[in-house]
């Protein structure tokens, strides 16, 4: 339904790609890819927008959205491609998540056709979604290989990495939620003249497992809350974590159906949680919609349902 092809628009730097979405052979989007890094480019690595879709009302013509997905990656060296670390894949699928969010709308007013219009505290679903590909097996294994041999990664490397994918799952979430529910007092109950310090130090209280030293002053330097667009909505990262976790969890759910009945129920399905069927109610429900509608019913059309906690407890393995 939906295939990538290479695309050709002038392009700033050498080496920055362009490519084509179609939907049944009919152009519906398209995106740069700027992968290596270089002196003086930004570090990181982010997805923007070009254009959005939108039917002109001056025209009467549908205007196609671009995005373009940049990032940070290692270039080839000696003659060599480049080679992309697993950190580097998941970047890669992040970011590709939000030029699909963005890119696969049907929305035509602009204002909240793909990532235009979606609250803060959803935005970040399907990026985090898209990661959860990268730590399946079935998954990597076939998009793998050894620079020299072409050999797809071994399985007892994924399995170890695997194992050290959550280590001290608990403390990150605790330390996520310190921040979260110090970044929402702020905003709610403290008033100027209070000390900052002091409310922070009554979270750290309650949730923090090893205490930071006084000298610390995390406070004064949370750039996100004052300069980065997060003021009150810090906890968005981990809300977010539970929307995608919790939809990732509906291919998981099909894949297990498939598992205990030996019958595959979607005959386009490929390895692992990847069906075709699932894929399309999330693609129509969530990327199509954008801004549209609030997130909470996008979701929901989905899932049927409300988000609930379990997958992503279950991901990072608290459950």
């Amino acid at each position: 339904e939906v295939a990538i092809q290479p695309d050709t628009a002038p392009v700033w730097k050498p080496g920055v790609e362009f490519y084509r979405i179609e939907r049944d052979g009919q152009l519906v989007g398209q995106f740069y890819l700027d992968r290596p890094a270089r002196t003086g480019k930004r570090g990181g690595a982010w997805m923007d927008d070009v254009r959005a879709r939108w039917l002109r009302p001056d025209t009467g013509k549908l205007q196609t959205p671009i995005a373009h997905l940049v990032c940070n990656f290692a270039d080839g060296v000696g003659g060599k491609p480049a080679l992309l670390t697993h950190d580097d894949v998941t970047t890669l699928f992040h970011e590709f998540g939000h030029g699909l969010h963005h890119m696969l709308t049907r929305i035509n007013e602009r204002d909240v056709s793909g990532i235009s219009g979606v609250e803060w505290d959803a935005v970040e679903l399907p990026s985090q979604f898209m990661e959860n590909f990268c730590w399946e097996w079935d998954v990597l294994k076939h998009m793998t290989a050894h620079v020299d041999s072409g050999e797809p990664l071994p399985r007892s490397l994924f399995d170890k990495m695997l194992a050290a994918k959550n280590f001290q799952s608990g403390m990150q979430t605790l330390r996520q939620i310190e921040f979260s529910l110090f970044d929402m007092l702020l905003h709610t109950t403290w008033q100027p003249g209070d000390d900052v310090m002091a409310l922070l130090g009554g979270v750290r209280k309650d949730y923090a497992v090893i205490t930071p030293p006084p000298y610390s002053r995390t406070a004064h330097t949370f750039s996100h809350i004052f300069s980065g667009g997060y003021a009150a909505g810090y906890y968005s990262y981990k809300w977010a974590e539970v929307l995608s976790a919790d939809a990732y969890a509906a291919f998981e759910e099909s894949a297990q159906t498939d598992a205990a009945t030996g019958v595959n129920t979607d005959a386009e399905a490929g390895p692992g949680p990847v069906s075709l069927e699932t894929g399309r109610k999330y693609r129509q429900a969530i990327l199509e919609a954008g801004g549209s509608r609030p997130a909470m019913e996008s979701f929901k059309a989905f899932r049927g349902r409300e988000p609930s906690i379990d997958a992503l407890l279950r991901h990072q393995g608290m459950a």
